[in-house]
């Protein structure tokens, strides 16, 4: 299993940005998205099933951010709307094939496949 991810930049504080993730490889159960702030550790942003439309945020980002999938084109999105200097971090998308509970999917080691990570900095 392989993930791409793509779509980081550097943005504006209240600015949009879309990331993608491409898999190829095994289907998935459950994409996750999760940052890592300079000097922080990885957290928790977001996930979805592959299936049906179950999703999960955390507090943070919820109302701004919404995660979504595209199973024909393989593909998971994350829109990032009115962003902040605190969001500034590398984000990275993960996979995993098990049928997480809700509680699990906010968990990194949940996820066996994960993606190179792409940078998002939003300048105040």
């Amino acid at each position: 299993v392989q993930l791409q991810a793509s779509g980081g930049g550097l943005v504006q504080s209240g600015d949009s940005l879309r990331l993608a993730c491409v898999f190829s490889g095994r289907m998935y159960d459950v994409m996750g998205w999760f940052r890592q702030a300079p000097g922080k550790e990885r957290e928790f942003v977001a996930a979805i099933r592959r299936a049906g439309r179950s999703t999960s945020y955390a507090d943070s980002v919820k109302g701004r951010f919404t995660i979504s999938r595209d199973t024909a084109k393989n593909t998971g999105y994350l829109q990032m709307n009115s962003l902040r200097p605190t969001d500034t971090a590398v984000y990275y998308c993960a996979s995993t094939a098990s049928n997480l509970i809700l509680s699990s999917m906010a968990t990194a080691g949940s996820y066996e496949y994960w993606g190179q990570g792409t940078l998002v900095t939003v300048s105040s």
